[in-house]
């Protein structure tokens, strides 16, 4: 809607402009500074240049009126637009809110957890942030792949296997163990254990053969990740190996080394980031001639780097700050455009439970697991919870707070609009085939603005995805929500003159709803648990 009505005033004014949504859809539903702008080159009072404006829009069918307000531009949308737009979202509901296909591609790495054990409150963050962006970006016509970078190789994994190794011996073997001060520990190592006595023979579980079982481990580690994922409608496309990189590295090193991107000290070889505005330079091979995880880090990423796409995205934790710095140092030196790799942190989450911290979980030993949350909330409630804020800030949140069957609750205040514009049309005992080519012309100021702002949603979906803010997708639902369940209370739908006018406002307004939940991650209901 906003990209039509952007080049129909383009055309007449014969330039760009910029076109803003007022927040009092009374006065209009558009409006562009254009004359602000326009005054210091044509010498003119912004006024007198807004009213010409005006003059030159006058005759544009997508509008009801066009005012020169204190040298703004005003627009209000015409009845017969609105119906048209609503006619053909309801038409072809799939294709609501979606654009073509652009030139733009994309590839996004994310969650990229150490495969030594469940998802934790933390992955989870970033996990649904980047899901979500991927379905937007998608939605709007973007080739958008995504990827998991599995940390395969080094001593985490190393001592993945010895952890399981030690817990097949006490718990199986029931021999007396000795426990390193750095292992893995909870439930899940036990149960992993446990399933790795009945896979190997006894003779097995020796120290030589620690490298195959952490390799045995490590893989059914991935496979809980990915039902933790899948528990909370997350599928990655592709997972890649830190260890099929190794073959890369020295040819890597070389690359860096002819940029003057290295230099060798202290028996090491260094990173010189500070030649690009990094605190300090980085060691990437040490004294033993074994790569740190930088050095694996930046052949993976020079290989993601020569595919394709137009902008890599990485969403790290938000204790990766600091390595930002040297991984963009480094793509520079292999001759890439820093600019083309693209950071977001995803920060640290507080969880409560009727007010107080939430308990560990025991099967992880020493966090909370996100599977804990999804059993307690489901993962429509965490879903919105963890897009209702942006990313990179700290959030906190109540799990108690989400099961409230009430206005306070924002996914149950969204979902009741929805159940209940179901309900509507229930009781006028009709469908939304019944109102497809009913005329909108009677809808009151109230009614026309839930319409505007239920066929507004491409535009908050383009603000959020160019900003990476997809807060904005939660924030518009709960004001179309709040739009719709004013309107709802304070006029008669079932039995009134305009009964079918009324229901193809609802339709459009349930569409929005659904649309936007489903790109969240999100099922509309159409009924309420307790209707």
């Amino acid at each position: 809607m906003k990209t039509l009505i952007y080049e129909a005033i383009k055309e007449k004014l014969g330039r760009d402009f910029v076109l803003e949504n007022p927040k009092n859809k009374n006065l209009a539903h558009f409006a562009t500074p254009l004359a602000f702008s326009l005054a210091k080159e044509l010498k003119q009072n912004p006024m007198l240049i807004a009213q010409d404006i005006v003059l030159k829009l006058q005759d544009c069918e997508y509008f009801e009126s066009v005012e020169a307000v204190n040298g703004y531009v005003n627009f209000k949308l015409s009845k017969t637009f609105l119906d048209f737009l609503s006619t053909k979202a309801l038409k072809d509901p799939e294709n609501f809110a979606k654009d073509s296909l652009k030139n733009e591609s994309f590839l996004l790495e994310y969650v990229s957890a150490n495969p030594t054990g469940p998802l934790h409150i933390g992955h989870a963050r970033g996990a649904i942030f980047g899901d979500s962006l991927t379905r937007v970006a998608r939605h709007l016509g973007y080739k958008f792949d995504t990827e998991y970078y599995i940390n395969d190789a080094g001593n985490q994994i190393y001592l993945l296997g010895l952890s399981v190794l030690l817990a097949v011996k006490e718990h199986c073997l029931k021999e007396s163990v000795q426990y390193p001060q750095e292992y893995y520990k909870g439930e899940y190592i036990v149960d992993i254990a446990k399933e790795a006595f009945i896979n190997f023979d006894k003779t097995f579980f020796i120290d030589e053969n620690i490298p195959k079982l952490a390799n045995w481990a490590k893989d059914k580690m991935l496979d809980l990740i990915k039902q933790n994922l899948a528990d909370a409608k997350i599928y990655i496309d592709s997972y890649v190996s830190e260890t099929s990189y190794y073959i890369q590295l020295q040819d890597t090193l070389e690359a860096l080394k002819t940029h003057n991107g290295t230099y060798e000290k202290e028996g090491k070889i260094w990173l010189a980031s500070t030649k690009k505005g990094d605190e300090k330079d980085r060691v990437i091979i040490k004294d033993d001639g074994k790569g740190t995880y930088l050095a694996a880090d930046i052949v993976y990423h020079k290989d993601k780097m020569s595919r394709p796409y137009t902008k890599c995205i990485n969403i790290w934790g938000a204790d990766h700050h600091g390595y930002i710095a040297r991984m963009k140092a480094a793509m520079e030196f292999l001759g890439f455009d820093a600019k083309n790799l693209e950071i977001i942190l995803a920060q640290m989450v507080s969880l409560l439970k009727n007010g107080q911290p939430y308990k560990m979980s025991k099967r992880a030993g020493n966090f909370i697991l996100m599977s804990d949350v999804l059993e307690e909330l489901g993962s429509d409630a965490l879903r919105y919870i963890f897009l209702s804020k942006k990313c990179d800030t700290h959030l906190e949140f109540d799990v108690d707070e989400f099961k409230k069957e009430d206005s306070s609750n924002p996914v149950y205040y969204i979902n009741y609009a929805h159940a209940r514009i179901h309900q509507v049309f229930a009781k006028a005992s009709k469908n939304i085939e019944d109102v497809l080519d009913v005329k909108i012309q009677t809808l009151n100021e109230d009614g026309m603005n839930l319409l505007f702002e239920s066929l507004n949603l491409k535009a908050v979906l383009y603000d959020a995805f160019e900003s990476r803010a997809l807060q904005k997708i939660p924030d518009y639902l709960k004001n179309l929500a709040a739009l719709f369940h004013k309107f709802y209370n304070e006029n008669k739908v079932v039995g009134s003159s305009n009964e079918d006018e009324l229901l193809k406002l609802f339709a459009v307004c349930a569409l929005s709803i659904k649309t936007a939940f489903a790109l969240m991650g999100i099922e509309a209901k159409n009924k309420m648990n307790h209707d």
